[in-house]
């Protein structure tokens, strides 16, 4: 399936819509995994559902114009974040309706999960990554990729064209990086991001 996969996103890349049509059947069970497990991370009374975050994501993926698809593991990287950025712009509206009320809060380890009870606010998590980004796009990446697309080190490897050893590094890095700029600026916010 993989080379199928990717044989249809160079279908695309080339502006073939059936293509696009095509794919979706093949990667929808992964993107609905991705989304399930991204929204379980999410405050418990969040409206969206998994097929609502993957047709959002979908729907965006589809408008991508200047995107070169590479394989499956790329496409999959993408769509992770892009529903980053639609469970962000929720969060915020739902930190609006709230006016300043209690906000999601996210605790960061290798596998990302999720506790309301200690952790740090996903609205500062992802300032603080927009930060990280502009000083090493690469440690954003990194954290983008294992925390909203779920991927495993040797994934991200493949996709950023590193060794999986300078993966687990910049995530090392980048890890004590978030956990000291989010202790600062949200005091008493912040969360424990592992050691793992």
């Amino acid at each position: 399936m993989p080379s199928e996969v990717t044989q249809l996103l160079a279908r695309w890349n080339n502006g073939d819509r059936e293509a696009m049509n095509q794919l979706l059947p093949l990667v929808y069970d992964e993107l609905r995994r991705i989304a399930a497990a991204r929204l379980r991370r999410e405050r418990g009374d969040h409206t969206l559902q998994p097929t609502a975050l993957v047709h959002e994501a979908y729907v965006k993926l589809v408008g991508q114009r200047r995107a070169q698809w590479q394989n499956r593991t790329h496409f999959l990287a993408v769509a992770a974040g892009l529903m980053r950025r639609v469970l962000i712009d929720c969060a915020r509206g739902h930190d609006a309706e709230k006016r300043g009320g209690a906000r999601e809060r996210v605790l960061l380890d290798d596998r990302m999960a999720v506790s309301r009870q200690q952790g740090i606010e996903v609205l500062a998590l992802d300032e603080a990554l927009s930060r990280l980004a502009a000083l090493d796009a690469q440690q954003g990446r990194i954290v983008e990729l294992r925390y909203f697309g779920g991927l495993t080190v040797e994934e991200i490897a493949g996709i950023l064209g590193v060794s999986p050893a300078t993966v687990k590094r910049d995530w090392q890095v980048a890890k004590a990086w978030l956990h000291r700029e989010i202790s600062q600026g949200s005091p008493g916010h912040a969360g424990s991001l592992g050691t793992g």
